[in-house]
C-alpha cells in the first residue's frame, strides 16, 4: 500500500510506493569503472598535475608521503577573485560567480574502495574538511560551504580516484534555507531541536535505526526520498561541523565505514553521494539546527513526475531498508559492542 509522508523539516512530501519495486529494472545497477592510475592527476608522483596544495595531512610528519591532499579544483564552478555584488537585469537578479572550489584527495591509493579505508584515514578526510571550512570562513564573502562526495560516474564523479569536494558560496543554498526555516518553526513550537528529538525517537523505537556508536547514529529518514537513503547525526546537539573534535572524527569514520560496508554487501557496491549539511557560520540561532551527513546510493532515476511535481517516489520504505541493512550484522567484521543494542526490540533479520 502506498503512503504519502511529509518531511517535517522541509515540508516536502514523499510517496512511499513498495509496489513500484516490482517493476522491471526498478533498481538500476550502475557499474563502478576505474580509470587508469597512469593518467590520474590525484596519484602520488603526479602532484604537479594539480594546483598547489592548500592542505596536506601526513601519516608520519617526518616522511614525504601524504595521506590526504587538498587542492583547488582545476575547473572551478566559482572563482575566488572579485567582490560579491548583486545587480538586477529587469525582473531578474544576478551576482558575480564568487566562491571557492576545492578537491579533497582522500588517499594516495587509486583503486581502493572507501569502505576499506582505515579508520585513521577516513577520520583524516573529515578533519581535512573541517580544517578547510575553518580557513575558508575567514573570508567574510562566504556565507556557506558545502562539502560533498560523488562516487561513480552515475553519481556525478568524473575521476575514479577517491576524492570529495568543497564549494564555498556567497549565499546559503535554498535546500539549507528550507531546513533552517523548518528547524526554526519546530523550535518555536516545541522549544527543542528537531534533530535532537529525531535522534531520540529513532534510538527509542529503532524501526529505522541502521547503526549506532558512542557519538553518532545512522538511520533511514521517515520521509526518505531514495531507497536506502541514510542520515548520520551526532547524538548530542552539534551545530557547526567544523568544530568536530578528533574523538568525534574517529567515531564518524567508524559509523560511515559501517554504512558503506552495508551498502557494499546489500547493494553490490553502488555509486553514491554523501553531503554534509551544517549551520551557516553567521546563523543567529545555532541551537535550532544540528549538522548531519546525508548518504544516498544511486539506485533509481527521477523522471517527469518527479521534476514536474517536486515529489519523490521511493519504491522501498525506510523501515524495510533499515531492516535489510541491519540483517547484515552477522556478515560484518565489527566489534559486537559497536552496532545496535543487543537488548530491546531490534529485529536483526526478517
Amino acid at each position: 500500500m502506498s503512503e504519502l509522508r511529509k518531511d517535517v523539516l522541509t515540508g516536502r512530501w514523499v510517496i512511499i510506493s513498495p509496489e513500484r519495486a516490482n517493476r522491471p529494472n526498478a533498481f538500476a545497477e550502475y557499474e563502478i569503472q576505474n580509470d587508469s592510475s597512469e593518467d590520474c592527476p590525484f596519484c602520488p608522483g603526479h602532484e604537479e598535475r594539480t594546483p598547489p596544495e592548500l592542505l596536506t595531512l601526513k601519516p608520519d610528519p617526518r616522511k614525504k608521503e601524504w595521506g590526504v591532499r587538498v587542492v583547488s579544483n582545476r575547473y572551478p564552478a566559482l572563482r575566488i577573485e572579485g567582490e560579491v555584488k548583486s545587480r538586477s537585469e529587469g525582473l531578474f537578479d544576478k551576482m558575480e560567480g564568487i566562491g571557492a572550489h576545492e578537491v579533497v584527495i582522500e588517499t594516495p591509493e587509486h583503486d581502493i574502495d572507501q569502505a576499506e579505508l582505515s579508520l585513521k584515514q577516513t577520520a583524516g578526510i573529515f578533519m581535512a574538511h573541517a580544517q578547510r571550512m575553518t580557513d575558508l570562513f575567514r573570508d567574510k564573502r562566504f556565507a556557506y560551504i558545502l562539502a560533498f562526495k560523488n562516487r561513480g560516474a552515475a553519481a556525478g564523479a568524473t575521476i575514479s580516484h577517491p576524492h570529495s569536494q568543497l564549494i564555498a558560496l556567497p549565499i546559503v543554498p535554498i535546500t539549507i534555507e528550507r531546513e533552517l526555516s523548518g528547524a526554526k518553526k519546530y523550535f518555536d513550537y516545541r522549544g527543542r531541536c528537531f534533530f535532537c528529538d529525531t535522534v531520540e525517537q529513532e534510538r527509542e523505537d529503532q524501526k529505522r535505526l541502521v547503526s549506532l556508536n558512542q557519538h553518532f547514529i545512522a538511520y533511514t529518514p521517515f520521509a526518505s526520498r531514495f531507497p536506502f537513503e541514510i542520515r548520520i547525526s551526532p547524538l548530542k546537539h552539534r551545530s557547526f561541523f567544523w568544530e568536530i573534535s578528533r574523538e568525534e572524527t574517529n567515531s564518524l569514520a567508524e559509523i560511515q565505514r559501517d554504512v558503506l560496508r552495508r551498502y557494499k554487501l546489500a547493494l553490490k557496491n553502488p555509486p553514491f553521494s554523501s553531503i554534509i549539511h551544517t549551520t551557516p557560520p553567521n546563523h543567529l540561532h545555532p541551537e535550532h539546527y544540528h549538522w548531519h551527513v546525508e548518504m544516498m546510493p544511486k539506485l533509481t532515476a527521477q523522471g517527469g513526475f518527479e521534476w514536474g511535481s517536486g515529489f519523490y517516489i521511493n519504491p522501498m520504505s525506510p523501515e524495510e531498508a533499515a531492516r535489510y541493512l541491519r540483517h547484515l550484522d552477522d556478515y560484518m567484521d565489527v566489534p559486537k559492542n559497536y552496532l545496535l543494542p543487543t537488548t530491546g526490540s531490534v529485529n536483526h533479520g526478517y
